[in-house]
């Protein structure tokens, strides 16, 4: 029989209560939550009690369905003022949103993976269900190529040594031809994913430099190939590269030209 990790079991255990409510569109039933974990209904409960002490879970008085407490929406907004690059770029997203009319999102590696910080929907009649916390494969995604390009090279190397995922017919999951268009990307300074992870939608993504010339997140505009073509249109490229380097600047980077 293989040992569990010493100290994680009960708290992993709560954690996942607390991830699955918040991942939830919905308040759920203490029943829904233990079958969601394939534990008793009693264990689950004392976790949710010990959670809603400390205000990180509500449970409605009425149903008596449970739901994410407002602390951990406090503790959220705590965390994300220090992800920098969303705070100082979201006037410039949304100026950047207000002149293309598509969606803009912005992204940055979190723990070895490759995260959406923020999204705003576009002035379109398509809305994306891309939402912050949101994780994309950094081999057929316009932010992952981005990083790929300009991030630490390891990421480079471990994405071509790992089995990459087919999202559709297009994805490009051949390692020698993802390391030619990772060159591409470093050299022009954007990418693009048409069709990679879903048929018929783009993106056009930049990085976002911090003062020591360093990469300190992604942004793109996405939205329909009918609207983002590939090779993008040159006005979608001025104000994405614009909007790239103005958040840039607000993070202390100063071009070396």
């Amino acid at each position: 029989m293989e040992k569990e990790p010493a100290g994680t079991s009960t708290l992993d255990l709560a954690l996942r209560a607390l991830e699955l409510l918040a991942l939830e569109n919905q308040p759920m039933a203490l029943a829904q939550i233990a079958n969601a974990l394939a534990a008793s209904k009693a264990t689950i409960y004392r976790h949710l009690v010990t959670l809603q002490r400390h205000g990180l879970v509500s449970q409605d008085p009425e149903t008596g369905r449970y739901e994410p407490g407002v602390k951990l929406l406090v503790l959220g907004e705590a965390v994300r003022t220090r992800f920098d690059v969303v705070t100082t770029g979201r006037d410039e997203l949304m100026r950047l949103r207000d002149a293309t009319g598509q969606a803009v999102t912005i992204c940055r590696i979190v723990d070895g993976e490759l995260v959406v910080l923020d999204l705003i929907q576009g002035r379109s009649v398509v809305e994306f269900g891309t939402r912050p916390g949101t994780r994309f494969d950094l081999h057929s995604s316009a932010h992952g190529r981005v990083w790929l390009a300009f991030g630490p090279p390891e990421l480079l190397h471990q994405t071509l040594s790992a089995p990459m995922r087919q999202w559709t017919p297009h994805t490009i999951t051949d390692p020698d031809r993802l390391r030619a268009e990772v060159s591409q990307v470093r050299q022009r300074g954007w990418a693009t994913a048409a069709d990679e992870m879903i048929t018929a939608v783009n993106a056009l993504a930049a990085p976002v430099f911090d003062h020591r010339n360093q990469i300190a997140g992604s942004i793109a505009i996405v939205g329909s190939t009918q609207y983002i073509p590939s090779p993008p249109d040159a006005l979608h490229l001025e104000k994405i590269l614009a909007a790239a380097q103005a958040i840039s600047r607000g993070l202390g980077w100063r071009s070396s030209r």
